[in-house]
């Protein structure tokens, strides 16, 4: 960082940026990715350009849900879109297969979109998500996520429209702030490079055609769809090539935590929900949903009598939230999370003494 702050005569936007957008395509098996401002900020860019490319019309219907981070649900909402919340299972934290059917007899084709989070590290059974709903687009939240991996063997971002990955300082590899948004699909990725840069037609790899079209207007600020300023810079980028090579280490590190955590937690299976997927973790935390309210609160008091921080997991039920009230729909596990729900963080710097304390603690408990 230093020699490149040093030597660089660019901090914005430019050939760093390209760069690591390279490097992250090749590591996610992709052929375009988007460095951006944030996570949240792919999410919206991801969005905006899928409505717009694929001519999604206003208050068409987006499956989300009800248990995520916000940003997962608000661009569905700015976007002009009309979010369908569906409930949660308590293995995988995505959705509910149950509830899913449900919606499945109850909107049938008119579901144009699923939005899927792969929550704390865990895969999502996005194959089983297409052949339910095999006319809807499936995009791709998996800022908590980096690595996981399919049933299909293929990394989760990378199933269909596009996936988003957020590189917040708490997360698997950290740029402090910025996100990633990355596609298979050309169109998208291009109108997606336009959106990030206010709309411009210059960031388009097809501005020659832009300027023959419009030759009454100055090339350099022609502007051909809405936008933001979603970019990121080149210093971000140089901190992420860094990250983005310890980045396997960090998720193997990480995995083998998880398997410490899984191997204390099972054995107090009358206390908490053991979380199960049938891909493979990237895990992020580590989460205790208990089956009793007491439990919960017990379990959260002993937690800070130790002085080990615990968060709830993520935005608990969405529709609970004041932001969300005016939408309903019944969904009583993701309830179960935000009334009995925490986690406590995983990272590379964790260790097994670690887990021998977390024993301990739930022994005592």
């Amino acid at each position: 960082m230093a020699k490149f702050i040093l030597t660089s005569d660019r901090l914005t936007q430019g050939k760093e940026v390209r760069k690591f957008e390279e490097q992250w395509s090749e590591w996610l098996g992709v052929k375009h990715s988007l460095f951006v401002s944030s996570g949240s900020a792919a999410n919206l860019l991801l969005v905006s350009a899928w409505k717009e490319l694929y001519e999604i019309p206003d208050e068409a219907k987006v499956i989300v849900p009800a248990c995520t981070w916000v940003t997962n649900v608000a661009p569905i909402i700015q976007c002009g879109l009309t979010p369908v919340f569906c409930d949660i299972n308590l293995e995988d934290y995505s959705f509910d297969t149950h509830s899913l059917q449900e919606l499945r007899d109850e909107y049938g084709d008119d579901i144009h979109g699923i939005f899927v989070t792969h929550l704390l590290g865990f895969p999502a059974k996005v194959k089983l998500f297409r052949e339910m709903f095999p006319k809807a687009h499936i995009l791709e939240d998996v800022c908590e996520s980096h690595g996981a991996i399919l049933e299909d063997g293929t990394k989760a971002g990378t199933f269909d429209v596009g996936g988003t990955f957020s590189f917040y300082f708490g997360h698997h590899m950290t740029t402090i702030e910025g996100g990633m948004v990355s596609t298979n699909d050309p169109e998208l990725y291009d109108l997606m490079r336009i959106k990030r840069s206010h709309g411009m037609a210059r960031e388009s790899l097809y501005f020659e055609t832009y300027k023959e079209k419009y030759p009454d207007i100055n090339p350099q600020f022609l502007f051909v769809t809405d936008g933001y300023n979603f970019r990121n810079t080149d210093l971000a980028a140089v901190l992420g090539q860094s990250q983005l090579k310890r980045l396997d280490n960090m998720i193997e590190i990480r995995n083998r935590n998880y398997e410490l955590y899984l191997q204390v937690i099972k054995k107090y299976d009358n206390l908490f929900y053991i979380p199960d997927t049938q891909g493979t973790v990237s895990s992020f935390c580590f989460p205790f949903v208990s089956q009793f309210r007491d439990n919960h609160d017990n379990t959260k008091q002993y937690m800070e009598d130790y002085h080990i921080e615990c968060r709830p997991i993520v935005g608990g039920n969405l529709l609970r939230q004041p932001f969300l009230r005016e939408y309903s729909g019944e969904c009583p596990k993701a309830d179960i999370v935000n009334q009995m729900g925490l986690y406590i963080g995983n990272n590379h710097f964790v260790g097994e003494s670690d887990f021998h304390m977390l024993d301990e603690i739930l022994r005592e408990l």
